[in-house]
């Protein structure tokens, strides 16, 4: 069953999508989360084609009338898919399962998909956290510090953020001077408290800014619903922030889902079409769900035919010798950075903001880990948490007022976004792909993940924290 932390999110989620019925699948899993009662497929005959054999199986079987089964509405146009209803939620029993059993035949008889979930897409510390943001004292120094070098407008590397948007008084960090990009839609509730994963996308570009200082870095809130979009959704809002500025050099996507297995996104084929014939590198999350299953669009580093323009990224612990507790892994993984504890930007120094913890830490590590992982510490209780735990404890509230510490494949992922547009500056490279390449080729750390020796980039100005083995309980 899904553990915990994934229900408390599941269920927020929920409320920022009021009228889109989720479930969580397979069987409760902790996977994935996806519509009920709507499927995936490509515009034209293969829509045709699902339509009608779903409506044919249901009408046999279930007794369902044929308007039951129908296209939602027309095509999504450039991303190539369209949305086809399968079942009313409100009847009860998600009918996407028999769905996408009636279409195995017709999927076997053509050789290729027809079909799929409509996934949500979420930041990679959202349906699957790594932990929440922890103050740091002021005057604390950024990790990794900022790295030697200037910006040069006219030889900096460009760089887009697809991810939440910048928060209000980010130039108030010198490191984010010349950042750009849309602003944060809602910073603070009404009760003036900072609302959960705003400054995300902001910890982000602090973070790509300290590792390659000539960038120019692009932030798109492409994800500040709660960081969180349906699949069908978000092929569009990403050939909707290439397009606002152009393609760039690197793209750094701390977002993306599990599939359950080895199949990709279909919401998202157009858009990865495109991408590899761009010059554009895709430097993407591999997922906190502490599992080996594919996390996409990361798990496309893997197919060959996308090996050159992707590459995935998964979470070292805070020491960089070892896999973080709730990294994704495997060998679609091409590469390991550090991602636990990591301190950059969250808001500006220019008023302190109170933030409310939405999650509780847990007793033990919840991967079974035996370090002081971010399962456990800091310790703090959280507003969602309180239904489960039953405690009647207060959930607690801090402020923060500039860098924090935060932990993540989200912040593992500018790491080496940040190296690439660094290799690219040092060796004055103009071919974002060829300097990814030559930046893995050139690697000669490795770490140890779940018992596998891995590629490992850890950047000169990052230093570890000190790692605490957990006593076992008496």
């Amino acid at each position: 069953m899904a553990p915990r932390r994934f229900h408390e999110q599941f269920d927020h989620i929920q409320r920022t999508m009021p009228g889109t019925p989720l479930a969580m699948g397979p069987d409760g899993d902790a996977e994935f989360l996806y519509e009920k009662g709507v499927v995936l497929a490509r515009d034209g005959e293969e829509a045709r084609v699902v339509e009608d054999t779903v409506r044919a199986h249901f009408t046999a079987t279930q007794g369902l009338v044929p308007d039951h089964v129908r296209r939602t509405g027309p095509g999504t146009g450039r991303t190539g898919v369209t949305r086809i209803r399968v079942g009313d939620p409100a009847q009860g029993e998600d009918t996407v399962p028999h769905a996408l059993r009636a279409l195995r035949e017709a999927e076997g008889r053509r050789g290729r998909r027809l079909v799929g979930r409509n996934h949500v897409v979420h930041i990679a510390v959202n349906a699957c956290p790594g932990d929440e943001p922890v103050p740091v004292p002021r005057g604390e120094p950024a990790n990794p510090a900022p790295a030697g070098g200037f910006h040069d407008p006219d030889t900096a590397v460009t760089v887009l953020v697809v991810d939440t948007g910048l928060v209000h008084d980010h130039r108030a960090h010198p490191l984010l001077a010349h950042t750009t990009g849309d602003p944060e839609v809602c910073e603070t509730g009404a009760d003036g408290v900072l609302r959960p994963y705003v400054g995300h996308g902001t910890f982000i570009a602090g973070i790509l800014a300290a590792v390659a200082p000539n960038t120019d870095v692009t932030v798109r809130g492409t994800l500040d619903d709660a960081g969180a979009v349906l699949e069908s959704e978000f092929g569009a809002r990403l050939f909707e922030a290439v397009d606002e500025g152009g393609w760039p050099d690197v793209i750094s996507l701390s977002a993306g889902t599990s599939t359950g297995g080895t199949d990709g996104l279909l919401g998202l084929d157009a858009f990865m079409r495109e991408l590899r014939a761009r010059h554009t590198l895709l430097v993407a999350a591999a997922g906190n769900n502490a599992s080996d299953n594919p996390f996409w669009p990361a798990a496309y580093a893997a197919l060959p035919e996308y090996a050159d323009c992707v590459l995935s990224v998964g979470a070292l612990r805070g020491d960089g010798a070892s896999g973080a507790c709730f990294g994704n892994h495997g060998p679609w993984v091409r590469v390991h950075a550090p991602g636990e504890r990591l301190t950059s930007a969250l808001t500006g120094f220019t008023t302190p903001v109170p933030y409310v913890y939405q999650h509780s830490t847990y007793d033990t590590c919840r991967y079974g880990f035996d370090y002081a992982c971010t399962c456990q510490y800091p310790r703090h209780t959280g507003v969602l948490s309180e239904a489960w735990e039953n405690s009647g404890g207060k959930p607690e509230q801090v402020m923060f007022d500039g860098l924090a510490q935060w932990s993540g494949t989200s912040f593992a992922t500018p790491v080496v976004a940040g190296l690439v547009a660094a290799h690219m500056t040092a060796h004055k490279e103009r071919d974002p792909r060829a300097a990814g390449r030559d930046l893995l080729a050139r690697t000669t750390e490795v770490a140890e993940v779940r018992g596998a020796r891995v590629p490992a980039l850890r950047p000169p100005t990052w230093r570890p924290v000190p790692l605490v083995i957990r006593e076992p309980s008496a």
